[in-house]
């Protein structure tokens, strides 16, 4: 949530595919949000200056996909 002057907007950020993440920096008055590919490479980045953030909310990226197949695990041979 960013104070818009006298008001509030609410941004959401987030990995949209599979595999990438969501880093969150701050420095220098500044917070910076960046989605970033398994390899590191920056895919969008939003910029707020860190007096106007009221809050910042992180949520995991929940353990499996709801589409996901159940896993067997293999056996080990004797």
């Amino acid at each position: 949530m960013i104070d818009a002057g006298g008001a509030t907007r609410t941004y959401d950020i987030e990995a949209t595919r599979a595999g990438r993440r969501v880093d969150v920096t701050h420095g220098r008055g500044v917070v910076e949000v960046t989605e970033t590919t398994r390899g590191g490479t920056p895919v969008r980045t939003a910029r707020f200056m860190a007096g106007r953030v009221l809050a910042l909310v992180e949520h995991p990226a929940p353990r499996r996909a709801p589409d996901d197949a159940e896993v067997t695990p293999l056996r080990k041979s004797a």
